[in-house]
């Protein structure tokens, strides 16, 4: 017989699974296409400027929803304390969940396009979009593990590194490519090239 705790994780992890599963289905409904229409499934895209950016299952995006997983439960911790941890959690996989839905959009989309100047974005695909919600799930249990200030001291790492590597994080979120249009140390590129797949324009 199934305890009281058995039962809750059960519960909660079945809301979980039913999130990501949602996050997938509305996410392919939105027109998105399963897995990169290149045909195969990579695990890391270093090039923010491939048309695989934001199509295979990692690139350099993929540590700001690691940020993402610090900010939820640093958020939740403080205006719900009193919960568990498992609720936290299915909460913040939920609004990860509603965020990549949205972010997929075709009104997001545009607006990326216009604050960055990458015509050529066009979304995620739905492995990439559910991966993107497991990287803030690694975040979330991270930030439970790792005392306060070593979290803290991560995410400006995180942030520092990947913005000096691309021009970009998720503190840049809004600026798109930068006036000087250098290209950022992970590849060489020139200006005035369209940024296939990146949700930034680089």
């Amino acid at each position: 017989m199934k305890t009281a705790s058995q039962t809750s994780f059960t519960v909660h992890g079945l809301i979980a699974v039913g999130f990501i599963a949602a996050q997938a289905l509305l996410v392919y409904a939105e027109g998105h296409p399963l897995i990169c229409t290149c045909g195969t499934i990579r695990l890391w895209v270093g090039d923010v400027l491939s048309a695989e950016n934001s199509q295979q299952l990692a690139d350099w995006y993929t540590y700001t929803h690691i940020l993402h997983g610090f900010l939820f439960y640093s958020i939740l911790w403080l205006v719900a304390p009193g919960t568990s941890f498992a609720l936290r959690l299915v909460l913040a996989i939920g609004l990860e969940a509603n965020w990549e839905i949205i972010e997929n959009t075709p009104f997001i989309i545009d607006r990326y396009r216009q604050s960055a100047l990458a015509q050529g974005y066009f979304g995620d695909s739905v492995v990439n979009s559910v991966s993107d919600t497991i990287a803030a799930v690694f975040g979330f249990v991270l930030a439970r593990i790792l005392p306060v200030w070593p979290t803290v001291v991560l995410a400006l790492a995180i942030e520092l590194f990947v913005g000096f590597m691309i021009h970009d994080n998720l503190t840049l979120n809004s600026r798109g490519r930068d006036a000087s249009c250098l290209a950022p140390p992970a590849q060489t590129r020139t200006c005035s090239f369209p940024a296939y797949g990146s949700h930034l324009g680089y």
